[in-house]
């Protein structure tokens, strides 16, 4: 199991059509956030379904995937990582650990990011200390920054919230849209399993937030709910 069989596998189905809007969807444009990614236009099913039949590809070869200039290629990668992590050793769960955050700048799009890093980033660190995501949110990298705060749904699911709430305060003030969303996102998932604790954490911050974060935060609250924490904007 190689990456050049796997990536042969994918440009077999590659869609130009597809790709072309894909490209567009994702932001790859000069400037945009997701510049110069290249997408051979297949849709996540495909993807997963190639993933799922290769799992058992060394960590060698999903480096050479990971340092591909395609899209779907590097999300097989991570796809194949979180398989493996499933059923490994503690020993190989933290080399699947080390290998994903060492690729966190080539887990370059939202896409990406969310789909792998609570099935792996946030599993591992589950019972673990969890100071490698406040350094990822210190980062100068937006991908990096997304990881650490996606990657706490995986804490939210078992009724773990304080590094959730910690890490939205300290990223509420990104400067970037997809990080405003990713803290509004993993908000409204405290609300859905704590509601008297994300309220109580809006009460002190819903002025800061911005308007997108709090508007995906309060997405399930009652109408009246929502407009007065919108009110206090």
């Amino acid at each position: 199991m190689t990456a050049e069989f796997i990536l042969s596998e994918l440009l077999s189905m590659a869609n130009p059509e597809k790709a072309a809007f894909l490209q567009r969807f994702f932001k790859t444009g000069p400037g945009q956030y997701a510049e110069g990614d290249v997408f051979l236009g297949l849709v996540a099913p495909l993807t997963r379904s190639i993933a799922k039949v290769n799992k058992q590809t060394p960590l060698p070869e999903l480096q050479k995937l990971m340092d591909s200039e395609y899209h779907e290629a590097r999300l097989c990668a991570l796809l194949i990582a979180v398989e493996q992590f499933k059923k490994a050793s503690e020993a190989d769960r933290k080399k699947l650990y080390d290998f994903y955050l060492s690729n966190a700048r080539r887990i370059n799009n939202w896409d990406l990011v969310d789909v792998t890093c609570p099935h792996l980033v946030g599993l591992y660190l589950l019972d673990k200390d969890r100071s490698r995501l406040y350094e990822l949110a210190e980062s100068d990298c937006l991908w990096e920054q997304r990881i650490a705060m996606v990657s706490t749904v995986t804490f939210i699911r078992n009724r773990e919230y304080t590094d959730t709430l910690a890490l939205a305060e300290k990223l509420m003030s990104h400067k970037h849209d997809l990080m405003h969303k990713a803290v509004g996102w993993m908000l409204r998932e405290v609300g859905k399993k704590d509601r008297e604790t994300l309220s109580a954490f809006l009460e002190e911050y819903a002025t800061r937030l911005p308007r997108t974060a709090l508007r995906y935060a309060i997405e399930h609250y009652p109408e009246d709910q929502r407009q007065y924490f919108l009110k206090k904007k």
